[in-house]
């Protein structure tokens, strides 16, 4: 009998939020791929886990797959998980997960921690349509064009960005796509979690702290 892929999903930052079956699937499965050991072994470790795990990164991911459809094929069951939060949303595991599919092997989704709807469900903005576009490109002409693309979007906008590149993208976004209430939410889940909630050109003038991780949630455009 061939192995299972489990896609599983890992705190975002506090540590208390993983699954009970998160953890169930983690102590019995034969390995763990992860972006980075160095992450992931001191979650392991506090749940007393001790499996093998193997890096599982967009470096190394086209050499390990291969790999890793021998080990289903002969029938150990393998859990991916990402530094945080559900692999394959801005993380690896797209690529696996496809190649399994194509080899019908089963994929078990092992839901819990996502960014995404963490931010969204606590925008105060509407939560009923809304696309996600993860990061911008980092060159500019692909990121201000991506970001014309978006300005007509009507279902609310969900971004990551990291702390190097926060103000200049949201300068951009206010340039680009107008003044507009926008949620920016930084570090969720974290001991200094920060929500900032109003009209973008206020928050650019008020300032705020330029530290951590952060999702921007933007409202859609208003024709009227």
């Amino acid at each position: 009998m061939a192995g299972k892929l489990f896609v599983v999903a890992t705190p975002i930052g506090n540590i208390k939020d993983i699954t009970l079956r998160a953890l169930e699937t983690l102590k019995e499965v034969d390995l763990i791929l992860c972006e980075d050991t160095r992450r992931t072994r001191p979650l392991l470790s506090h749940y007393g886990i001790s499996n093998e795990l193997l890096s599982y990164n967009e470096h190394n991911e086209r050499e390990r797959i291969p790999y890793v459809l021998e080990m289903l094929e002969q029938g150990h069951d393998v859990a991916l998980v990402s530094d945080a939060g559900t692999p394959g949303i801005s993380d690896p595991g797209y690529r696996l997960v496809r190649e399994a599919r194509l080899r019908d092997f089963e994929v078990v989704s092992i839901p819990g921690p996502s960014a995404i709807i963490a931010a969204l469900s606590i925008s105060g903005l509407p939560t009923d349509r809304f696309v996600f576009e993860g990061f911008l490109p980092r060159k500019k002409s692909r990121r201000l064009k991506r970001l014309e693309f978006l300005k007509k979007e009507d279902r609310t906008i969900i971004i990551y960005e990291s702390v190097h590149r926060i103000e200049r993208t949201l300068h951009e976004i206010l340039e680009i796509m107008g003044d507009r209430e926008v949620a920016l939410c930084r570090e969720l889940t974290k001991v200094h979690e920060e929500v900032k909630f109003g009209m973008l050109s206020e928050i650019i003038k008020k300032g705020f702290t330029k530290k951590g991780e952060f999702v921007i949630v933007l409202r859609g455009y208003d024709e009227s």
